[in-house]
C-alpha cells in the first residue's frame, strides 16, 4: 500500500498525539490518515488481494476475450468452416483458466506451467479431438498419444497440408495449443504484472503466428487489427487510471462517486475518438495499403515428403502393354469427353529413367491433401468414382484438376492420412497404396483441350524444369532434333515438326505377336538405338520419351505423362462405365501453351505389323559388330511401380516403430523435464548446501552452519528473520511466530561454541547437528504437509541469504564470493 492520500485528506500526527485519530505502524511506513469530516473514510482492501479475486478482472476478461477472439478468427480461410471456433475458443478458454488460477493461488511458474500441461491433456481431447474420446468428452490412450505428438509434429503437418483443414480433424490440436499458450501467457501477464499493457505483446505474437499458418487468403486482416487496436488502447488506459486510483489508501464516499464518473467519462470519450478513427482507417487502409500476397510459411516452406521413393512408373509400362494386356485394372464410373486418366507427370531425366521430381518450381510439391482441396481453378466439380480391380501401386488414378479426394473401404484411413497431391503436375499417390477391392471418389475439374491447329499458332511459354546432364543424354539425340525441326524458329512449329517426324519414320510395337520386336526400357542407350535406326521401332514409352528430350534439345519445356485412355482399339462405349485394361495404357508429353496451360500431345506411330524380315544373303556376313549388351529386362509388375510388398516385408521386420517411440519419450519427456527440472535442482541445490554446512573445514563453522540451517528452514516457512539480527535476536523471532522455545537454547549454545575460547569438539559437532535435527523436525510438523512442500521448493532462503536488501545486482556479484564462514 502507498503513502499517498487521497484529496481532501491530512496525513496526521504520531499515534497517540489525539483520541479519535488512527493510526498504525509497519516498518519504514507509518499511515494514519484523518478527513477533512471525520466521517465515511474506509480503507481500500482491493490493494490487498490478488487483481484475479477484483471486479477488475471480469474488465480484463472481456479485453483479452475479444482480443483473442480477434486473433482466432483468422483460422477460418486455412479451416475452410467454423469448424476452428471449438479449438481455438477452447484453447483460450483453459488457458485464461489457468491464467487466473495461477494469479489466485500466487503459483510459481513451474506449477503454472505443470497445471497448462494439465489441461492440455485434460481439456484436448474433447476440444480438439472428439472423434478420439469416449462419449466426445473423456480422454483416451489414443487421445492422449494424438494430443503428444500433434504438439510436436502437428505444426510441420499443418503448413505441409494443403486447405482446407477440416479435412483433417487430427490437426486442430495446433490451433487448440496456440491459443492456449496466447492466453495463458496474455492472462498471466495481466493478472500478475506491475504493467498490464505488455499483455498485448502475446497477442499481437499469437496474430502474426496464425497469419504464417494460414494461406494467402487472408480473413478480415483490417478489421482484426483494428479491433486489437482499439480494444489495447481502451483496456490500457483504464488500467493506467485504476493504478492511479490505486495508489490512494484512504477514500471517501464523494472521492468514490467522482472517481467512478470521471473513469466512465474518460471510457466513453476514448471510445468514441478510437471508434471514429476505425471507420476512418477501416476505409482508407484497403486504399493505402499495397495489394501484395501475404507471406504464409506454407508457401515457402518445402514439405519434407520425398517423392523419389517411389519407382517411376513409366519403369512397368511395358508390363501393362504386354503381361497385362487383358487384365481389368479399375472402372471409372464416367469418363468425361476426351479424358485421360493419368497415373504421373514424370519431370526429371537421368539417363535410365524419366521419373518425377516435385523440387518446386514448375514441378510444384507434393502436400498432403484430404476430402477438399483448394484450387484457384473456377467452375463445378465432377465427382468419378474409381473402383479398383487389378491395379495395385501407390500412384493414384486420377483426371483433371482435383478437388478432393474421398476414399472409402477397408483401408480408407491409412490411404486418406497418405494421400499427397502435386497440383502443379496434377499427380496424386497414396502412401499406404492401392489395391484390388479399394474404392475412391474424386472431386475434379476438367476443361476442354484446344485442337491442334489452334496450338499450331499458340505460343509456348517458359518453364522451369530439371536439366538433365549432357553426358545422360542418348549420343544421338541432340543431332536427330536439329535434323527433325530443321531451321525453323517458331517452338511450336517446331514442336509440331519434330512430333511428324517421329510419327512418319516410326513403327509401334510393345513386342507382341505378329509385331516387329522390340525392346523395353526407355534408358538412353534405349532411346539412342531407337533414333539411330532408319525405321524406329517401339512403343508409346520410348516415343514419347524421345519426343520429350528432343523437344527440350529445341528450347521446348516438356515433360513425359502416363496414364490411360480409350483408343479406337478400346472396348469404352460413351456414356457407360470405363473398364481400363492393361491395353489401354499408354505415354505421351504435355508443353505449357498461352491460355491453356499444360497441353497434352501424343507422338503414336502407326502399327505396322507387315514388316517382313530381310532374306538371308548369299554372301560371307560381315564379321559381327560387338555392342553393348542388352540392359535386363523390366521388372514385372509385382517389383516395378509398387512398394506394397516390400513395405509388407518392413512391416513384419520392424516389430517395434522405435522411431515413434522415441517421438513419444521426447513429447513426454520435455514437458516433464520442464515440471519437474527446476524441483530436482532446488531440492538438490539445498541438500547439497547442508552437507557443506556440516562438513565445513573448520568444526566452528559446522556450528554456525547448523544455526543457518535452522533460520533457513524457518524462511522457507515464511518467516521473515531480520537480515542484520544477531543469533539471539532471530531465535527471539523464531520462538515467537513458531512457539518453539529451545531455539532460543541452541542459540545460546551456537553463541558460545563459536565465540568461546575452546575449539568445539566433533562430539560437540555432532550433538548440535541432532540437535538442529530435532528442532527443524519439529518445526516443520507443526504446518500442513502443503506448506512443508511450498517450504521444501521455495527459494526465499537463497535470495535472502545471497542478496538480503542490496538489490539484485550485489546478489549476483554475491554468487562469485567464497567465504569461509556465512554471515547472519
Amino acid at each position: 500500500m502507498s503513502d499517498e492520500n487521497t484529496r481532501g485528506n491530512q496525513q496526521s500526527g504520531p499515534a497517540g498525539a489525539g483520541s479519535g485519530r488512527p493510526s498504525s505502524r509497519t516498518r519504514g511506513t507509518r499511515t494514519g490518515y484523518r478527513t477533512g469530516t471525520g466521517r465515511g473514510t474506509t480503507r481500500r482492501k482491493e490493494a490487498e488481494r490478488p487483481r484475479a479475486l477484483t471486479w477488475f478482472a471480469l474488465v480484463d476478461v472481456a479485453a483479452l476475450g475479444v482480443m483473442l477472439g480477434a486473433v482466432a478468427v483468422g483460422f477460418g480461410p486455412v479451416w475452410g468452416s467454423l469448424g476452428y471456433l471449438l479449438p481455438t475458443v477452447g484453447g483460450a478458454a483453459v488457458g485464461l483458466l489457468v491464467a487466473w488460477v495461477g494469479a489466485w493461488r500466487r503459483f510459481p511458474a513451474v506449477t503454472v506451467t505443470a497445471l497448462a500441461v494439465l489441461g492440455y491433456l485434460l481439456f484436448g481431447g474433447a476440444l480438439a479431438l472428439p472423434h478420439t474420446t469416449i462419449a466426445g468428452v473423456v480422454p483416451t490412450l489414443d487421445t492422449l498419444r494424438e494430443l503428444l505428438l500433434g504438439a510436436v509434429e502437428g505444426w510441420k503437418q499443418f503448413v505441409t497440408t494443403v486447405p482446407p483443414m477440416r479435412s483433417f480433424p487430427d490437426l486442430a490440436v495446433v490451433p487448440f495449443l496456440l491459443m492456449l499458450l496466447v492466453a495463458l501467457i496474455t492472462g498471466t501477464i495481466s493478472w500478475r504484472a506491475k504493467h498490464a499493457v505488455w499483455a498485448v505483446v502475446p497477442v499481437v505474437a499469437g496474430l502474426v503466428a496464425v497469419i504464417l499458418l494460414g494461406t494467402v487468403d487472408a480473413a478480415i486482416p483490417v478489421v482484426q487489427g483494428l479491433v486489437i487496436a482499439i480494444v489495447a488502447l481502451l483496456w490500457g488506459a483504464v488500467r493506467v487510471m485504476e493504478a492511479r486510483v490505486g495508489t490512494h489508501s484512504i477514500s471517501t464516499e464523494s472521492s468514490r462517486e467522482a472517481t467512478r464518473r470521471l473513469r466512465w467519462y474518460r471510457i466513453r470519450t476514448g471510445a468514441t475518438i478510437l471508434s471514429v478513427a476505425a471507420v476512418a482507417a477501416g476505409f482508407t487502409a484497403p486504399i493505402l495499403m499495397p495489394d501484395q500476397p501475404r507471406t504464409v510459411l506454407r508457401e515457402t516452406i518445402v514439405p519434407p515428403f520425398d517423392v523419389h521413393q517411389f519407382t517411376s512408373p513409366l519403369v512397368a509400362f511395358r508390363h501393362y502393354a504386354k503381361d497385362a494386356r487383358e487384365a481389368e485394372l479399375f472402372t471409372v464410373s464416367d469418363l468425361p469427353e476426351g479424358g485421360r486418366i493419368r497415373l504421373a507427370t514424370l519431370d526429371r531425366y537421368d539417363g535410365v529413367v524419366y521419373d518425377a521430381s516435385g523440387d518446386g518450381g514448375d514441378t510444384g510439391v507434393y502436400t498432403r491433401v484430404g476430402e477438399e482441396i483448394a484450387t484457384a481453378q473456377e467452375g463445378t466439380p465432377e465427382p468419378i468414382k474409381i473402383s479398383v480391380k487389378g491395379y495395385s501401386g501407390v500412384w493414384v488414378p486420377e483426371i483433371g484438376n482435383l478437388t478432393g479426394v474421398r476414399w472409402s473401404g477397408s483401408n480408407a484411413e491409412a490411404q486418406t492420412d497418405g494421400t499427397y497431391y502435386n497440383s502443379k503436375t496434377g499427380t496424386a499417390l497414396t502412401t499406404a497404396g492401392i489395391k484390388s477391392g479399394d474404392t475412391y471418389t474424386l472431386n475434379t475439374l476438367v476443361t476442354q483441350e484446344p485442337d491442334e491447329d489452334t496450338l499450331k499458332k499458340g505460343t509456348i511459354l517458359p518453364a522451369d524444369l530439371p536439366e538433365t546432364e549432357q553426358t545422360a543424354l542418348p549420343p544421338g539425340l541432340p543431332a536427330k532434333a536439329t535434323q527433325f525441326s530443321g531451321e525453323e524458329t517458331d517452338p511450336a512449329t517446331k514442336l509440331f515438326q519434330i512430333r511428324e517426324a517421329l510419327v512418319s519414320s516410326g513403327h509401334l510395337s510393345s513386342g507382341l505377336d505378329g509385331q516387329p520386336p522390340s525392346r523395353p526400357g526407355h534408358s538412353a542407350e534405349r532411346i539412342d538405338t531407337l533414333v539411330e535406326t532408319e525405321e524406329m521401332v517401339g512403343d508409346d514409352e520410348q516415343f514419347a520419351v524421345a519426343f520429350a528430350l528432343m523437344a527440350r534439345q529445341s528450347g521446348i519445356p516438356a515433360r513425359v505423362v502416363m496414364g490411360f485412355y480409350p483408343d479406337e482399339k478400346s472396348k469404352y462405349e460413351k456414356g457407360e462405365p470405363w473398364t481400363v485394361l492393361g491395353s489401354d495404357v499408354h505415354a505421351w508429353i504435355e508443353v505449357p501453351f498461352k491460355g491453356y496451360g499444360w497441353v497434352p500431345i501424343d507422338a503414336v506411330p502407326d502399327e505396322k505389323p507387315q514388316i517382313q524380315p530381310e532374306p538371308k544373303s548369299q554372301q560371307v556376313p560381315k564379321p559381327p559388330v560387338l555392342q553393348d549388351p542388352e540392359p535386363p529386362e523390366e521388372p514385372d509388375k509385382a517389383k516395378a511401380g509398387s512398394v506394397e510388398d516390400d513395405d509388407k516385408d518392413d512391416a513384419e521386420n520392424d516389430l517395434f516403430d522405435w522411431g515413434l517411440l522415441g517421438v513419444i519419450l521426447l513429447a513426454v519427456g520435455i514437458p516433464l523435464l520442464l515440471i519437474a527440472g527446476p524441483i530436482v535442482a532446488i531440492l538438490a541445490y539445498k541438500a547439497r548446501r547442508r552437507a557443506l554446512r556440516r562438513s565445513a573445514d573448520q568444526l566452528a563453522d559446522r556450528i554456525s552452519g547448523g544455526w543457518h540451517e535452522v533460520v533457513d528452514v524457518v524462511t522457507d516457512l515464511g518467516t521473515t528473520v531480520p537480515h542484520g539480527a544477531t543469533r539471539r535476536e532471530s531465535a527471539g523471532v523464531i520462538a515467537g511466530a513458531h512457539q518453539v522455545p529451545s531455539t532460543l537454547m541452541l542459540a545460546h549454545r551456537a553463541d558460545a561454541t563459536v565465540f568461546g575460547r575452546g575449539e568445539p569438539t566433533q562430539t560437540d559437532v555432532e550433538a548440535f547437528w541432532m540437535e538442529v535435527d530435532e528442532l527443524v523436525g519439529g518445526l516443520r510438523s507443526t504446518v500442513s504437509t502443503r506448506r512443508r512442500v511450498r517450504a521444501a521448493l521455495s527459494l526465499r532462503s537463497v535470495w535472502a541469504r545471497i542478496g538480503g536488501r542490496r538489490g539484485i545486482l550485489a546478489a549476483l556479484g554475491g554468487l562469485g564470493s567464497r567465504r569461509t564462514k556465512e554471515g547472519r
